[in-house]
């Protein structure tokens, strides 16, 4: 089978690429994650509150002895909260670089363009043959309108894209009210690629406490069905790639991703909790079912199944939410 396909203007060997996650916290690790099959590797998230810490600490060795140095520090987590600091993931990816033959995407999260535009050109200079933008913003001000929310993204896309001349993909949020024109303004506006979708990851009260609680739920493979979707409908109107992300524990979800339109698949989740491994089982069923059904390329399959493909486009639409409703109620009647 050839698995070829090109993401960004990037040509990988395969469609499986690992995404922002601890396993690449060092060059080690996005070595074993090489052997293991992936494509490329999307760099662990460096935090626009990591690089504002760094300006404010800078910017006390300048004027040491300022009064406002403590209390600006205490707008940001500690560093020990970090476990690598901004130089040190130059050097990784620098190190990685040189070590590995497949892309290294470096990957940038925070909410305006402080200290990214810099940062994003020095990523570019240590090795990094793209760069993925996670605009993590929760617009918990009701004051904040959903135009203003839109035009952080661009401001914030056309700020990176001005600095660097390696491809730049934005991670999207699933909460725009309409997802399709986003993704459209941010391919007008230069994104090489879009990423669907970030995963906002929400509190959880502690009841005994009373306190809010920060906690982390790993992806499932149930949670494919709205990116999936969104790819669908997307695919052959943008000019820009397409990556999905979420819950891609096996081939099947891979397959899936890759019919609806996905030019690569990203996976963290199953390797944090099966180990990196997975990649190499998630290829192989891949080519397992591809020969089943006599696909003899990943381009070849690539949006078979979407929106623009299939004879009935209004699965995708209000028409079969209809029919899922009457299905289910024959369903439960006949049971009944």
């Amino acid at each position: 089978m050839n698995l070829k396909t090109t993401y960004m203007g990037l040509e990988l060997k395969n469609p499986i690429v690992p995404s922002a996650s601890p396993l690449s916290q060092s060059a080690d690790g996005i070595k074993r994650m090489e052997d293991a099959g992936a494509s490329a590797v999307v760099m662990f998230s460096l935090f626009e509150e990591q690089l504002r810490r760094e300006a404010v600490e800078m910017e006390n060795l300048m004027n040491e002895g300022a009064e406002s140095f403590a209390e600006a520090l205490s707008y940001f987590p500690v560093s020990e909260d970090y476990s690598v600091g901004p130089e040190q993931y130059l050097d990784i990816i620098g190190e990685a670089s040189e070590t590995c033959e497949i892309p290294i995407i470096g990957s940038l999260n925070g909410v305006s363009q402080e200290g990214w535009i810099e940062y994003a050109r020095k990523i570019q200079d240590a090795g990094a043959k793209g760069i993925e933008l996670n605009v993590y913003y929760l617009p918990t001000n009701i004051s904040v309108s959903g135009a203003d929310v839109e035009k952080r993204y661009i401001d914030i896309l056309k700020g990176v894209k001005q600095a660097v001349t390696v491809p730049v993909a934005v991670k999207l949020s699933p909460f725009f009210s309409s997802p399709g024109h986003m993704a459209k303004r941010l391919a007008a506006e230069g994104a090489d690629g879009l990423v669907l979708f970030n995963r906002f990851y929400q509190p959880d009260f502690d009841l005994e406490r009373l306190e809010v609680m920060p906690n982390l739920n790993l992806s499932t493979p149930y949670e494919i069905r709205l990116p999936l979707l969104w790819i669908a409908v997307l695919r052959g109107k943008l000019n820009a790639s397409l990556a999905a992300t979420r819950g891609v524990y096996s081939g099947d979800e891979a397959v899936k991703y890759i019919l609806a339109g996905a030019d690569v698949v990203m996976m963290a989740s199953a390797l944090l909790k099966h180990g990196v491994d997975r990649l190499g089982t998630v290829l192989t069923e891949l080519e397992a079912w591809m020969e089943r059904h006599g696909y003899e390329s990943v381009e070849q399959m690539k949006g078979a199944m979407s929106h623009e493909s299939v004879a009935d486009p209004t699965a995708y639409e209000r028409a079969n939410y209809i029919k899922i409703l009457e299905n289910y109620k024959r369903e439960y009647t006949l049971d009944g």
